[in-house]
């Protein structure tokens, strides 16, 4: 199996960075943390970059930096995505990705050149220069120029982070489209939690130079001691298919594993597939399931684990959901769900690990 090979210590004069991780060489891994705290700096070591003292960093078995071996950047099968485009000014669109595909080895084309200008969307765009392009539009001759090198791996360094928020709606379809249509591993670079679940398939939260959780997304989401994400960003990414439409309430019905959702149809198709996140405010909980509500979305589940903040005064419970009749001892195609509530409430309901109770969800947003 594909896998990525990343242990790396760089000191610095005020930071050290210090990980030793084992990535999928598969699907999109997500660097996660806040400013500062090591996440391009990570990337630029996988880059070659950046040469840290010590390190051991392998790609499917090819070994880039290793004791005194060091493979140059240049070297390197990767691709590119800074947060600034750095296209060269002087050229149209076109002239800057002739440039890049010219530095492309040549025996090894699975990226076409006009299949990489289409999946961006970026033919209208081939005769002009970068003064005359938006952000976003900057940002998508970007990625194009970073594919037509040809890389094996490909790294994204914040690509939305100097966008304004309607340049970042507009850019993220075509990386969402990019992780469906191209088998290219990626590893991507934010601070922002909406753009791990749309995009994220492993997560590894980095904080002050250290790897602080690393796995499955799902699994890192749902986990309830030292959590990622803040408080008010708390939630779970659900991966579901459209099974049917309900034209009467214009509601689209969403199955998953456990159970299914039903959220505003907005022409989804029957088949279509649906990442849903939902966060752990919007969840709440009852012993007995309540007919007499305007919640729709309201399912069986078992409580997996409670976990209680003593300053907070809340309560943190993740969910398995399915019913009672859930096997607790296979996590084999169970999803989870996290909800939020007071410690008062969880006495009250005397919520414990292995209890029946039903999850209301109030709000579901859909990501990709």
């Amino acid at each position: 199996m594909s896998r990525i090979e990343l242990s790396v210590l760089l000191q610095r004069q005020e930071f050290t960075l210090d990980v030793n991780l084992q990535l999928p060489g598969n699907g999109v891994t997500v660097l996660y943390g806040p400013s500062g705290a090591g996440k391009t700096t990570l990337l630029r070591c996988l880059a070659g970059l950046e040469k840290p003292k010590k390190a051991h960093i392998s790609f499917n078995g090819h070994v880039w930096q290793d004791g005194d071996r060091f493979l140059a950047a240049h070297k390197r099968p990767i691709g590119y995505v800074f947060q600034e485009d750095n296209l060269f000014s002087h050229l149209t669109v076109r002239q800057n990705l002739n440039f890049a595909a010219r530095r492309a080895d040549q025996r090894a084309s699975p990226i076409k050149f006009d299949d990489a200008i289409s999946l961006v969307d970026i033919g209208s765009l081939l005769a002009r220069y970068p003064a005359e392009l938006s952000g976003g539009e900057r940002q998508r001759v970007a990625i194009t120029r970073a594919l037509l090198i040809q890389p094996t791996l490909l790294l994204m360094d914040e690509p939305l982070s100097s966008l304004d928020p309607g340049r970042k709606q507009e850019i993220l379809p075509y990386l969402e489209k990019l992780k469906r249509e191209i088998e290219l591993p990626i590893i991507y670079v934010t601070h922002a939690p909406a753009e791990v679940a749309r995009l994220a398939d492993h997560l590894v939260a980095l904080d002050d130079g250290r790897a602080i959780a690393s796995g499955p997304l799902d699994e890192i989401l749902t986990r309830l001691h030292e959590p990622v994400m803040p408080s008010d960003e708390a939630a779970v990414v659900l991966e579901g298919k459209v099974t049917h439409v309900d034209s009467q309430w214009q509601l689209a019905h969403v199955a998953f594993p456990g159970g299914t959702l039903r959220i505003q149809n907005d022409n989804y198709q029957r088949g279509q597939a649906l990442r849903l996140r939902i966060l752990a405010r919007d969840v709440s909980v009852t012993l007995t399931k309540q007919d007499d509500t305007s919640i729709v979305n309201v399912i069986p589940a078992v409580i997996d684990e409670l976990s209680q903040e003593q300053t907070s005064g809340q309560a943190t419970i993740r969910l398995r959901l399915g019913g009672s009749n859930v096997d607790h001892q296979c996590d084999s195609g169970q999803s989870m769900l996290v909800a939020r509530l007071t410690r008062m409430s969880a006495q009250k309901l005397e919520l414990e690990k292995n209890k029946a109770v039903w999850a209301q969800i109030k709000s579901v947003a859909i990501v990709s």
